[in-house]
């Protein structure tokens, strides 16, 4: 059926006709056949169907990822030379990233102008890793004249990658990148949501000259091949990102495997703003902070806290502004907040924006912006005089919502940023600096920006702490994490441990 959405917008040329998974080097249908359907997120219909994993197919993408790592030269390969194959990966991703972000906004609905700095990144995150494994230097300790220690590094075995919907592409050169590069091979699960980006890997993969086997990729559901994954006893490794009740489950089923586990799980991350703050800087950080990406970010400071003395007029500029943000299609570059991934979670969203108006004061938005009666649209919303014990206060919405307290003291700004099950991120606005540094040291956060939006150095450790996570990957973090660390003992000259038995 045509509407005007489906007539006005941009449809990317050489859609595929099907979704397959690549095991062993080469593009394979589920084992039993099975498919499920892909949507698009502006119409909800279905613009193609994808390979539906389960167990079987998890096994033979492990048998052929083991294989790979046991048999083949990857693993082996001196640094130098997987770096050289990676950097040709971000070479490609960077020469394809207009392609790449065209198909990554039609799939999962981001604005066409952040997904092309998502694929941009994904290039980086490759980079960093090429010339972070070629610099690598592991720890020597020595006893002078007794004893010399030092440090080997081995790839693990088998990685499993468990990535989300949101900004996909990105999210899997995250993982796969320090994967890749310690030595070990790997089996990629996408999100369902949204499997057209994750697809483009392979193809990148072989011209790069990546190794057959060393990557894999199963699509399906989290229950089949999610599970079958995280379960798999040839899997020592599990990194995923997602929603923190899923890393529960993830948790309790890899326990009996005592696999590695890296878990980012989901956030409600405050933005604190003192009334000494630059407001002007500090508005536009919290709009952009939960209303980029959709508003479908981990990191997003959804519940911003406002010293009194200025509450008042922070909340009508922030209000003003949320209603001058641009609701549009994805594939239009004027566009800054798009369609929400899936009608089910876009129907999550608006449960918490109707929940919302009896919690609240509503200020901005509410409902469907004009002009989109069909698709995952919702136009930024802001909710003032926010309870602390309100739902809206303490759980993750993930999507363009944004409640807004008050505090008085700086005690009682610092106990409503630690007043949620979460701790991922926080955002502190203050000129003053005494105050700024002893924020950070306290508020229960993994990563914290002080008067600065989400800016990362990929050499910083990235992670949660309480239920936003589980062990940290970014930089030597990630190489810790996708690396066996063997220590080697040296005795130099005699031999000096005490004698047993020795007879008199």
């Amino acid at each position: 059926m045509t509407t005007p959405l489906t007539t006005a917008r941009r449809i990317p040329a050489d859609l595929p006709e099907r979704i397959q998974h690549y095991i062993g080097g080469r593009f394979v249908d589920s084992v039993d056949g099975d498919t499920f359907d892909v949507l698009d997120p502006v119409t909800n219909q279905t613009y193609v169907r994808a390979a539906a994993g389960k167990k079987a197919d998890i096994d033979l993408a492990v048998a052929a990822a083991r294989a790979a790592f046991t048999e083949g030269p990857w693993p082996r390969m001196l640094p130098r030379e997987r770096s050289r194959v990676l950097h040709r990966i971000a070479d490609l991703v960077e020469a394809s990233d207009e392609r790449l972000a065209e198909l990554e906004s039609f799939d999962s609905g981001l604005p066409i102008t952040q997904a092309l700095g998502q694929a941009r990144r994904a290039a980086e995150n490759f980079r960093f890793f090429a010339d972070l494994i070629v610099a690598q230097t592991d720890d020597a300790f020595k006893v002078p004249g007794r004893q010399l220690n030092y440090v080997n590094r081995k790839p693990i075995g088998v990685v499993g990658l468990i990535t989300p919907w949101n900004t996909p592409f990105m999210l899997e050169s995250w993982k796969l990148g320090p994967a890749l590069a310690t030595g070990n091979t790997v089996v990629l699960k996408p999100a369902e949501f949204t499997p057209l980006s994750a697809s483009l890997w392979a193809g990148i993969f072989e011209e790069a000259g990546l190794p057959e086997g060393v990557f894999n990729l199963v699509n399906g559901l989290g229950e089949d091949a999610g599970d079958a994954l995280v379960k798999h006893p040839d899997v020592p490794l599990i990194s995923f990102t997602g929603e923190s009740s899923t890393g529960q489950l993830i948790f309790a089923n890899a326990a009996p495997f005592l696999k590695g586990l890296s878990m980012e799980l989901g956030g409600k991350s405050p933005a604190i703003v003192f009334a000494d703050a630059d407001l002007d800087a500090a508005i536009d950080a919290t709009i952009f902070g939960v209303f980029s990406l959709n508003g479908e970010r981990c990191t997003a400071g959804s519940r911003i806290l406002v010293e009194r003395s200025v509450y008042d007029a922070f909340v009508e500029r922030y209000a003003a502004q949320a209603d001058r943000v641009v609701v549009g299609l994805p594939d239009d570059p004027a566009t800054e907040v798009g369609a929400l991934v899936h009608p089910e979670h876009y129907a999550k969203v608006m449960s918490y924006v109707e929940l919302g108006k009896t919690e609240g004061r509503l200020v901005a938005g509410g409902g469907r912006p004009e002009g989109f009666d069909e698709g995952n649209f919702v136009r930024p919303t802001v909710f003032a005089d926010v309870a602390p014990d309100a739902r809206i206060f303490q759980e993750e919405i993930f999507g363009p919502v944004v409640a807004i307290t008050p505090f008085d003291t700086d005690a009682e700004a610092l106990a409503l940023a630690n007043d949620t099950r979460y701790g991922l991120a926080a955002y502190v606005w203050t000129n003053d600096l005494k105050r700024a540094h002893l924020f950070a040291q306290n508020v229960e956060a993994g990563m914290v920006w002080l008067n600065s939006n989400n800016v990362r150095d990929l050499r910083t450790p990235f992670g949660g702490v309480k239920a936003s996570g589980l062990g940290h990957e970014g930089g030597y973090r990630s190489i810790d994490f996708y690396t066996d660390q063997q220590a080697v003992h040296i005795t130099l000259g005699g031999a000096h441990n005490p004698t047993f038995g020795r007879a008199h």
